[in-house]
């Protein structure tokens, strides 16, 4: 561990405090309706777009009407690019001539970027036409993150209205979303990126003859508006199989430090939003508090796990840190921040192999996903999945004072609490079955690159990836029928089991009265909560996959301390 990548990290973490309380003031803005720098251009595009689509802007939601029309939207968009990746062969801009995905890939990957998971079992350079990619893929990043932030808008008005039946408008959250903080970023952004020098282009791939003579195949296409989107709305999947790894999609450390900011940009801002929605910007750096804290106590010990290096290659006389599955051009601090950053969200893009990182980094990516992607989190998702453990935390300490738990003027009550609980235990249930089957059927097995407690680590990965709706991968498990039925279908529990209970638990908030404070009314932006927020998000979420983690990465780093590996 050096000063220099410890730097990189602090001036990473400064310019995110400092983006927070621009980004969340204009996300307040806009989704309250209210006029911005951009409203004289965006505004009648905004109101064309619901004329045509037939949207009163005016009439609002119950919290299942929400719901409800998130679902369609989701079901739409799902059979959408299903029947897309099953028909690129007869499509346009396809200059490989790439063949249709089978339908079992084809129904993994469609459920996998509407849920804004982008869990990928093929290598897209070799699988996708260049439609596929930009009218399928880098729509679905678009309009999927609009929908995590839609959601988590709606719970930020359950919380803040009283004695309401109504949370917005989804299909209005949706296009204010999309149209003034999507799209104005992205085109900028991505220019930069292409000045940075990812490709942008409809050519077919290049063959050409290096200085030694081999014969190599140059990939082209559109990667930077791909890219742009990929990072800013938390999707993560990759132009290409390596993803931000490769050249192509992160070529210099100036654009591996823009797009990691990109990947927590959003899901920061968010909190300050929150803070300015409920008229008190406290609860909101309370909020970023707590996940500035889970973030640097993540990022501390994946860094120092790599920084130690493998100890079976220092008894060979070989000293150093591990180097192996990163790229030189970004080394150990930059290669543990970003898998720390793109875990904590639910983005999973990659700058280098977590299959190769040692046992303790590679728990990191796991924990951070195993609670719930909370660490300023997936656009949207992180926001109101801090929502549920704010309200549990509010009522465990209501039990331990011995008072009606209250937040925000709003008693915390039994239907609440049921909610909250629901949308908490989806993680957990659909991460450690999924992984306990797979463990011993063949099917689960039979794709595995390694065995022992690694082997464990990787399925244990790949079922907690996909339902935290992350979609990196250890990168040791290969696909097969059962894995892409089993992870489509935990990726779609991932995302709709979480949503609907945290929308409903919105629902019964707005349909509360405000209490008044009084002398007994617990504080929910001091120390002490950011304290118990914390403690009830490791107990539980950490300590519920603590025997999973203790079979995969942990036995694993105490069996490399013996000498053994697999």
């Amino acid at each position: 561990m050096t000063a220099i990548g410890w730097l990189q990290a602090i001036v990473f973490f400064l310019i995110i405090l400092a983006l927070t309380k621009p980004i969340g003031s204009f996300m307040a803005r806009v989704f309250a309706g209210e006029s911005t720098w951009l409203s004289p251009v965006l505004r009648p595009v905004e109101r064309l777009i619901y004329r045509l689509a037939g949207v009163r802007e005016d009439e609002e939601m119950t919290w299942y009407a929400y719901a409800f029309a998130m679902l369609a939207f989701s079901v739409v968009s799902f059979g959408y690019l299903y029947i897309l990746l099953r028909t690129q062969k007869w499509l346009p801009f396809n200059p490989q001539h790439f063949d249709n995905m089978t339908p079992d890939l084809a129904f993994n990957t469609a459920i996998s970027f509407t849920t804004n998971t982008n869990w990928q079992f093929y290598s897209g350079e070799s699988a996708l036409s260049y439609l596929s990619q930009m009218a399928g893929l880098a729509w679905h990043n678009f309009v999927s993150a609009a929908v995590g932030i839609a959601i988590a808008v709606a719970v930020v008005r359950g919380v803040v209205r009283t004695s309401a039946k109504t949370l917005g408008n989804f299909w209005v959250d949706l296009t204010r979303c999309s149209l003034y903080i999507l799209l104005p970023v992205s085109i900028v952004v991505g220019l930069f990126l292409v000045f940075q020098g990812i490709p942008q282009n409809f050519h077919a791939y290049q063959d050409v003859t290096s200085i030694e003579g081999f014969k190599q195949t140059i990939t082209g296409g559109p990667m930077a508006s791909q890219e742009i989107i990929k990072e800013l709305g938390t999707n993560g999947g990759g132009f290409v199989n390596a993803n931000s790894a490769s050249p192509n999609e992160n070529p210099t450390p100036l654009s591996n430090m823009i797009e990691l900011l990109l990947i927590f940009a959003l899901g920061a801002g968010l909190t300050y939003m929150y803070g300015k929605m409920v008229k008190d910007t406290r609860q909101g750096w309370a909020i970023f508090a707590a996940m500035a804290i889970l973030f640097f106590a993540g990022f501390t010990l994946a860094y120092w796990a790599e920084a130690q290096g493998n100890p079976l290659v220092h008894a060979m006389g070989v000293t150093g840190a591990n180097l192996e599955g990163k790229e030189c051009r970004f080394g150990i601090p930059a290669s543990a921040l970003f898998a720390t950053v793109t875990t904590d969200t639910s983005c999973g893009a990659v700058n280098s192999w977590h299959d190769s990182f040692m046992p303790l980094g590679g728990l990191v990516t796991l924990v951070n996903m195993q609670l719930g992607e909370i660490v300023f989190g997936g656009v949207g998702s992180g926001l109101y999945g801090i929502i549920v453990f704010v309200v549990l935390t509010v009522f465990i300490a209501g039990l331990m004072v011995g008072r009606t738990p209250e937040y925000l003027g709003k008693k915390i009550e039994r239907r609440e609490v049921q909610f909250a609980i629901l949308a908490a235990l989806v993680t957990p249930v659909l991460c450690l079955v999924p992984t306990a089957v797979a463990a011993i059927v063949p099917a689960g097995i039979a794709t595995l690159n390694n065995n022992g407690p690694h082997g464990f680590s990787e399925i244990l990965y790949a079922f907690t990836s996909t339902n935290a709706n992350n979609g990196s991968a250890f990168g040791g498990l290969g696909p097969n029928l059962f894995y892409n039925l089993v992870t489509g279908t935990n990726m779609l529990f991932g995302r709709f089991a979480v949503a609907i209970p945290t929308l409903a638990l919105a629902g019964a908030l707005a349909s509360k009265k405000a209490v008044p404070e009084g002398a007994g009314t617990f504080t929910t932006h001091s120390t002490i909560f950011v304290a118990l927020l914390l403690g009830v998000i490791i107990i539980v979420g950490a300590l519920t996959f603590l025997p999973a983690d203790s079979l995969g990465p942990i036995v694993e780093h105490l069996l490399l301390l013996r000498g053994n590996t697999y």
